[in-house]
């Protein structure tokens, strides 16, 4: 059986227009409001602007900020709408590098409308509201994470995190105290349809404790056991 989603407001960034085209037309068949753009600075100025439910955004655009540029501004704005890279650059250092920049999956041209949807459900399944992990508020220690209202609190504080790094705290909170693997950890945020490199995970490892983590001296919220994988544990 099919999987549908519902209709969304899609935002479509690529400087080819064939592409840019062929995007628009497939995903407004489907019943999606879809706004195509070429360049990153009328993509940062849209997405400012207008609540999207997902971003697709080639890397390298032609004038103005490339891909890696519109998806950090967007990130240092707060701005947590789905990311997926739309990247011609066949390389794991490419793809952390969109990773690093705050994307939360990416697509190597060329490649299929099906496997775009699908990357597309894949994400949105869970940024949506999907499978349930348990209880809707996860607390432990001082952090605090609401999956209805996609809020997570440090001491209070409320801190923005995106779509991956929301799904991945929301595994490790589910289970304090378990190690989990990175497949596992993939499975969380991405599903059984879409394999990525598991050096994914590290990339977001590394923000959350980033912004969870705000005093160094503290120990880690987040711990690395070497070879085996990552658990959360209160302080």
């Amino acid at each position: 059986m099919t999987e549908t989603i519902k209709s969304l407001n899609i935002l479509v960034v690529d400087d080819e227009a064939p592409l840019r085209e062929t995007l628009r037309r497939s995903f407004t068949r489907e019943g999606h409001n879809v706004q195509a753009v070429a360049g990153g600075e009328e993509a940062i100025e849209r997405a400012g602007r207008e609540p999207f439910d997902i971003v697709l955004l080639d890397v390298a655009l032609g004038q103005g900020p490339n891909g890696y540029e519109v998806c950090r501004t967007l990130r240092e704005r707060r701005n947590v709408v789905p990311i997926i890279m739309l990247t011609a650059l066949d390389s794991e250092a490419d793809a952390v590098q969109g990773l690093e920049a705050g994307a939360d999956d990416y697509v190597t041209k060329p490649f299929g409308l099906a496997e775009l949807r699908s990357r597309v459900r894949a994400v949105l399944r869970r940024s949506s509201g999907g499978r349930a992990l348990g209880r809707e508020v996860l607390t432990v220690g001082e952090v605090s994470l609401d999956r209805s209202r996609r809020e997570v609190t440090v001491r209070g504080a409320q801190v923005k995190l995106t779509f991956s790094e929301f799904e991945l705290l929301a595994r490790l909170l589910s289970e304090p105290g378990h190690l989990f693997n990175r497949q596992e950890l993939l499975r969380a945020i991405w599903g059984d349809s879409a394999y990525r490199d598991p050096r994914a995970i590290d990339v977001h490892i590394r923000h959350l404790r980033e912004k969870l983590e705000a005093r160094p001296d503290e120990p880690r919220l987040i711990v690395t056991v070497r070879g085996a994988g990552y658990r959360f544990q209160a302080p």
